[in-house]
């Protein structure tokens, strides 16, 4: 099978992979490029789990072509910290809030709610869910959820991220 060289930028790093054009961006980077954090659930882009930031705006990993993404900038769970180096203001607050369980949505609901917060700093409750409303979550119930992307928000705004 026929394989192209692409160059993907994931995490803030350069990554050249040969890839067939039939793979998905969440393919590359699970088998390719080892990062797991990135979930795969669905493979129908049904429930958010293969959320990544690209250009910093969420996308569904399992629905895009890595070939469709050559050169963009990709953030996965891994390359999420704060300015310091450590956990992230999300990541954080999720833990602090009690948002994780099983953990294999968290991942996903951590960089969209960091895709709504770069765009809206003080979202409502009713702008987070419409954020999430593609998430899926069995374990929480999503009002813990909820909560921390809004402690999150206020950490942001205290100059934490």
């Amino acid at each position: 099978m026929k394989k192209k060289l692409i160059e993907l930028v994931v995490n803030g790093d350069r990554s050249e992979v040969a890839v067939a054009s039939h793979r998905t961006l969440l393919e590359v980077i699970r088998e390719e490029l080892g990062l797991t954090g990135t979930k795969e659930a669905c493979n129908t882009g049904e429930c958010g789990s293969c959320t990544v930031l690209m250009d910093g705006k969420a996308v569904l990993s399992c629905l895009l072509l890595a070939v469709e993404v050559e050169g963009r900038e990709i953030i996965t769970i891994e390359g999420l910290q704060s300015s310091e180096g450590g956990l992230h203001p999300l990541q954080e607050a999720f833990q602090n809030y009690g948002a994780v369980q099983c953990g294999f949505c968290t991942p996903g609901m951590i960089l969209a709610s960091k895709a709504l917060l770069d765009k809206d700093p003080h979202p409502t409750e009713p702008e987070i869910r419409e954020a999430l409303r593609g998430h899926y979550c069995r374990c929480t119930g999503y009002a813990k959820i909820f909560k921390a992307v809004q402690a999150a928000s206020v950490a942001k705004e205290g100059g934490q991220e």
